[in-house]
């Protein structure tokens, strides 16, 4: 199970994602300063116990006009070999110690438990609470695969991030999508999915919203 530590982060998660969205193909440039807040979410388990797993949802800017995106982020206690490019920043963690952290995306292990997630083998895990599992996260594919998935390729577009997947199980190739600039499910953005993971976020000052984090798409 997720275990929460409460302690520091220097530089904070929050400063790490300030600096790193504005250079993202998919962020929506504002007039004011990147202040990404965190506004939902949920984590999920590493099996091996060795790399954190968050699909964190922050809003940049105020009120109605405020962006939120979806940042899925792996604290690692080394760095992970040929992600560079990946590199949200390094932090020092209170009790960890240093810590690199990945966009999840390009992380095997994050990609991997998502699959699991869909496939009914993982459970979503309270962002802030150890040991606590988030019934309010839900995860659904039709057909109910078999086995595991690995990532074949990743593609960044105006609002997503598309990880083209094989699994195992049958051989099939899917498109694992992260919806980077989340939006509420009546706008109908994971339309011709073949599965979904769906969760809450409450926007500032508002009332909490739900809409797809991922969905899976046929080749």
């Amino acid at each position: 199970m997720a275990l929460i530590h409460r302690t520091t982060m220097r530089p904070t998660k929050q400063e790490l994602v300030a600096a790193w969205l504005p250079t993202r193909e998919w962020y929506v440039p504002g007039t004011g300063e990147v202040r990404p807040v965190a506004v939902g979410g949920f984590r999920l388990d590493d099996p091996a116990g060795e790399v954190g797993v968050e699909f964190m949802a922050v809003a940049d800017g105020e009120g109605p006009d405020a962006v939120v995106y979806l940042v899925p982020m792996t604290y690692r206690g080394k760095p992970l070999d040929g992600a560079e490019g990946a590199l949200i920043g390094t932090s020092e963690h209170g009790v960890l110690g240093t810590r690199w952290i990945y966009d999840g995306a390009h992380d095997p292990v994050l990609v991997a438990q998502a699959y699991a997630l869909l496939a009914g083998r993982a459970a979503a895990q309270h962002r802030s609470l150890s040991d606590t599992p988030d019934p309010t996260v839900t995860a659904v594919l039709d057909p109910a695969p078999g086995g595991d998935a690995e990532a074949l390729d990743i593609v960044d577009g105006a609002d997503r991030t598309d990880v083209r997947l094989r699994t195992d199980g049958s051989g099939t190739a899917l498109v694992l999508r992260f919806h980077r600039v989340l939006r509420p499910a009546e706008t109908g953005a994971g339309a011709g999915a073949v599965g979904r993971v769906t969760a809450a976020w409450t926007p500032g000052g508002g009332s909490p919203v739900r809409g797809d984090f991922l969905t899976v798409h046929p080749v």
